[in-house]
C-alpha cells in the first residue's frame, strides 16, 4: 500500500511542476493587473491544460489535442464571461469575444497600468497559458523529455516578464520560485527500472563497460558544456541585473483621434449658430456634499462638463496633444492639490447629437462604467475610441477638485522645466498683444491679480456673438482684441476669450491652459449652447483654477481705446474646416483562421511539425491571396473607369496609405487639409525612422487633391492626362510613404486587409 503510494506521489510532481511552471508566468503578469483575477483565470487554465493531458494519457496522442482544445474553449469563455461582468461591459458573450479575439494584443500592450481584466487583456493570457500547458504536459509526460517539457512554460515566463517591463518592482521572488520547481520535477523520478536493480545487469561484461563509459563521458561533456555557458554568460547576465527592462508598449502606437477631438475649440462657433442642438441627456450627483454655487463661474446652476484640456499652442492652433492608452472601469488616481477639497460627483450620460471621440466628464474622472474609454493621465481627457454613437450610455464618478478662494490671493505659480509646456509662447507674437500683457503685469505683481487683470479687461472691453467666424491663431486673436469695433473687431465666441486669456497669461509668466465643455445646471440636456470654453491657471498647492473672461449679461464693453491704443489690424480669415471631399472609414483589424489538427495516428513530433507545415501553408495561401486582392484593388482604380473615377481611386489609394501608416483622415477634413495631413505624415515618417531630411520634396499630393476637387466640383471636366497623372502621384506617395516605415511594417504593407474591407463598404 504504501509502495502505490509512493508511486502515484512520484507520478504526480511533473505534473504539480508543469501547473506551478505555467501558473507562474500568470503571477508575473499580475503584477500589472488590477486585482487578483487574472492570475487565479491563468492558474485554472494551467490546472486545466496539464490535467487534461494527464487524463488522457491513454488517448493516442491526435486525439489529446482536439480534446484539450475543446476544454480550453470552455474556459476561456467562461473567463471571458467572467471578466466582462465584473467589468460591467455591455454586450453578450458572442459580441464580447469576438472584440477581445480582434483587440486583444493592441489592447494588452496600450492598456493603462494597471490593467483592468477585461475580455480583450485576459483572452491572451488565458489561452496562451493552456496551449503552454498542453505543449509541454504533451512532450515531458507522453515522450519523458522533461527538459524540452519546461520549454513552453518557460517561454509563457519570459514573455510575461517582458510584456511587465518597467512597470513593476523585479520579479526576484517568482524567478527564484520557478527555478526550484523546475528543480524539483527534474530531481523526481517519474519512472522506474524494472525490479528496482541496475538496468546493465543483463548485459555481458564487456557491452557493460561500454554502455557505463559511453553514460560517463556524456555526462562528463554535460557537465563541461553547462559549465561552459555559466562562464561565458554568467557576466552578461550579471551587467543586466541592474539594468532597466524595455517596454514593449513604446512599439505600439496608441489609440489616435481625429482633427475635431485634437482641436475641438474649432467646434465653438458651429455648436453656438444652432444652440438648439441636442448633444446630451446628464443626471448629476454629489454624495457627499451638497449643491454649492460655482466661484469662477458666478452662478449657483453652472456645471462644468469637461470635454477636452489643450496645453499646446504653436501660434495657429490649441492642441489637446494627450498620449491616450486603453484603461479599465477604475482610471488611475492622482494625487490631489494640497490646498484643494475633493469632492465626489457622480453622472449618467447619455450621448444624443455629440460626435467624434471625445467622452465628457466633470474633472477629474476616477472611474467609467458602460463605455470601453482610453485616457490621458496628464489632462485628464478621455475618449472611447470606436467613437460616440447616439444612444450610448455611461456613468462617471469624478473628483472635482475646489482650490481654497483664500489662498489664491497669496499663491505663487510653478515655474521650470515641468511645466514648460504650459508656459510656452510660440514665435510671433502682435506686437500688441505683447505689450497689452506686459501692461497688465506691470500694474499687477501677485500671479492672482495678473490673472484677475486679464479676466477683467476681457470682461470689460469685448462682447459676445454667436456668428463670429472660428479662429485663435495669433492673427485672429489680434484682431479680436484690437480690430475696429465697427469692423468686426473687438468680439467673438468664448473660444476668442479663452484663448486670449491663455496667450496673455503665459506672456505674463502665468502657466494656461485652455478648456473646452459644457456649463449647465447638471440636470437634463445639454444643448450645443451650452458649449464653451474656459482658461485654467496653475497655482501652486491649489492645482488648476478656471477663470470666466466672458463679459456678464447686458453689461455694455466700453472701447479698448480707453486704457490702450494698438495699431488696428486687419480681419484675418477664418479658421473654420470645410467640407469633406472624400470620406474615409477606421480600420478595422482581422483575425486569421485556426490551423486544421493534424494527421491521426502519428508521434508528436510529426504531429506538431505536420501541424507547423500546415499552419504555414494556409497562412502563406492566405497572404497570397490578400497580395492580389489588394493589387486587384489598386488596378482597378487606377486603371479602370473615366478620369473621374480614376482620379478619385488615386485619392482613396492616398488615403488608405494614411490608414496603413497609423495617420488615419476623418470625414471632417477638406482634400486640401487631407494633402497637408499627408505631407505631415511622411516628413513625420522620414524624421522618425529613416533619418532622412523632412523637409524634402515628397510626391505633389497638392495637384492631387486639386484634382479631386476639379471631379468634384465640375464633373466630366478631368481629361485621361489628368488621371494618368494622378495615378502617378498617389503611386509614388504610396511608394514613398511605405520605404520611409519601420521594416516590419512594411513587411505586411501590401498584405493589410483593411483597404479591401474599406472598398466593401463604400461599394455597398
Amino acid at each position: 500500500m504504501v509502495t502505490v503510494a509512493v508511486r502515484v506521489l512520484r507520478a504526480a510532481v511533473l505534473p504539480l511542476a508543469l501547473i506551478g511552471l505555467t501558473a507562474l508566468a500568470g503571477v508575473v503578469l499580475g503584477r500589472v493587473y488590477a486585482g487578483g483575477l487574472l492570475t487565479w483565470l491563468v492558474i485554472g487554465a494551467a490546472a486545466g491544460s496539464v490535467l487534461v493531458s494527464v487524463a488522457a494519457r491513454r488517448l493516442p496522442s491526435w486525439l489529446v489535442a482536439p480534446v484539450s482544445v475543446a476544454a480550453m474553449a470552455g474556459w476561456t469563455l467562461w473567463s471571458l464571461r467572467l471578466a466582462a461582468t465584473r467589468a460591467e461591459l455591455p454586450g453578450g458573450l458572442l459580441e464580447v469575444t469576438g472584440d477581445a479575439a480582434r483587440n486583444g494584443i493592441p489592447r494588452l500592450l496600450t492598456a493603462m497600468i494597471p490593467v483592468e481584466p477585461t475580455p480583450d487583456t485576459v483572452l491572451v493570457p488565458v489561452v496562451a497559458a493552456w496551449l503552454a500547458g498542453l505543449t509541454g504536459a504533451e512532450v515531458a509526460l507522453r515522450t519523458g523529455r522533461v527538459l524540452l517539457g519546461y520549454l513552453p512554460a518557460a517561454g509563457l515566463y519570459a514573455a510575461a516578464l517582458y510584456v511587465v517591463g518597467p512597470n513593476a518592482e523585479p520579479a526576484v521572488g517568482p524567478t527564484l520560485v520557478f527555478v526550484a520547481v523546475a528543480a524539483l520535477g527534474l530531481a523526481t523520478p517519474t519512472r522506474t527500472a524494472a525490479g528496482g536493480g541496475d538496468p546493465t545487469a543483463d548485459l555481458t561484461p564487456r557491452v557493460r563497460a561500454a554502455v557505463r563509459l559511453r553514460l560517463a563521458t556524456s555526462a562528463a561533456l554535460g557537465v563541461a558544456v553547462v559549465v561552459g555557458l555559466v562562464a561565458l554568460l554568467g557576466p552578461v547576465v550579471a551587467e543586466q541585473v541592474d539594468g532597466r527592462p524595455v517596454d514593449p508598449r513604446r512599439y505600439v502606437e496608441p489609440p489616435q483621434v481625429q482633427t475635431l477631438d485634437e482641436n475641438p475649440l474649432i467646434r465653438i462657433s458651429g455648436w453656438a449658430l444652432h444652440p438648439e442642438q441636442k448633444l446630451l441627456d446628464v443626471s448629476t450627483e454629489r454624495p457627499d456634499a451638497p449643491p454649492e454655487a460655482d466661484p469662477a463661474a458666478g452662478t449657483a446652476r453652472s456645471v462644468r462638463i469637461r470635454l477636452a484640456v489643450l496645453s499646446d499652442y504653436d501660434g495657429v492652433t490649441w492642441r489637446v496633444g494627450a498620449t491616450y492608452r486603453n484603461a479599465g472601469r477604475i482610471l488611475p488616481a492622482a494625487t490631489a492639490a494640497q490646498d484643494s477639497t475633493v469632492q465626489t460627483v457622480r453622472q449618467q450620460i447619455s450621448v444624443a447629437e455629440l460626435s467624434g471621440r471625445l467622452l465628457p466628464a466633470v474633472a477629474t474622472p476616477r472611474e467609467v462604467s458602460g463605455a470601453r474609454v482610453a485616457y490621458d493621465p496628464a489632462s485628464g481627457t478621455l475618449i472611447r475610441p470606436e467613437g460616440l454613437t447616439p444612444g450610448l450610455r455611461y456613468a462617471v464618478t469624478s473628483a472635482e477638485e475646489r482650490p481654497d478662494s483664500n489662498l489664491l490671493a497669496t499663491a505663487n505659480v510653478p515655474a521650470g522645466d515641468a511645466v514648460a509646456r504650459v508656459l510656452r509662447v510660440a514665435d510671433g507674437v502682435p506686437d500688441p498683444m505683447r505689450r497689452l500683457a506686459t501692461q497688465l503685469a506691470e500694474e499687477n505683481g501677485a500671479p492672482y491679480a495678473r490673472a484677475s487683470a486679464i479676466e477683467q479687461f476681457l470682461a470689460e472691453h469685448y462682447r459676445v456673438v454667436a456668428d463670429a467666424p472660428s479662429g485663435h491663431a495669433y492673427p485672429n486673436l489680434g484682431f479680436f482684441l484690437f480690430g475696429p469695433r465697427n469692423g468686426g473687431g473687438q468680439e467673438g465666441t468664448s473660444e476668442q476669450f479663452a484663448a486670449a486669456f491663455a496667450v496673455l497669461g503665459r506672456l505674463s509668466g502665468l502657466p494656461t491652459r485652455v478648456v473646452v465643455g459644457f456649463r449647465t445646471s447638471g440636470q437634463g440636456p445639454v444643448l450645443a449652447g451650452d458649449a464653451y470654453a474656459w482658461p485654467e491657471v496653475l497655482f501652486d498647492g491649489l492645482g488648476w483654477v478656471a477663470f470666466d473672461p466672458l463679459p456678464r449679461p447686458d453689461d455694455e464693453p466700453r472701447p479698448v481705446e480707453e486704457d490702450f491704443r494698438p495699431t488696428p489690424e486687419d480681419p484675418p480669415p477664418s479658421e473654420a474646416p470645410a467640407p469633406t471631399a472624400e470620406p474615409s472609414a477606421s480600420p478595422e483589424p482581422v483575425t486569421a483562421a485556426d490551423a486544421p489538427p493534424g494527421p491521426a495516428g502519428v508521434s508528436t513530433p510529426v504531429l506538431v511539425a505536420g501541424g507547423s507545415g500546415g499552419l504555414l501553408l494556409v497562412v502563406g495561401a492566405l497572404l497570397l491571396t490578400l497580395l492580389a486582392m489588394r493589387r486587384s484593388l489598386t488596378r482597378g482604380r487606377l486603371v479602370r473607369g473615366d478620369p473621374g473615377q480614376r482620379i478619385a481611386g488615386a485619392w482613396r489609394e492616398v488615403t488608405d496609405a494614411l490608414g496603413l501608416a497609423g495617420r488615419p483622415v476623418g470625414d471632417d477634413l477638406a482634400a486640401t487639409e487631407v494633402a497637408g495631413h499627408a505631407r505631415q505624415t511622411l516628413a513625420d515618417a522620414r524624421a522618425g525612422t529613416t533619418g532622412d531630411d523632412p523637409t524634402a520634396d515628397g510626391p505633389a499630393v497638392d495637384e492631387l487633391a486639386a484634382l479631386l476637387n476639379q471631379v468634384g466640383f465640375a464633373p466630366g471636366a478631368a481629361t485621361p492626362d489628368q488621371a494618368a497623372h494622378a495615378a502617378e502621384v498617389a503611386t509614388s506617395y504610396v511608394a514613398t510613404l511605405r520605404s520611409a516605415r519601420p521594416w516590419w511594417r512594411r513587411l505586411i504593407w501590401s498584405v493589410h486587409p483593411t483597404p479591401l474591407r474599406r472598398a466593401r463598404r463604400s461599394s455597398r
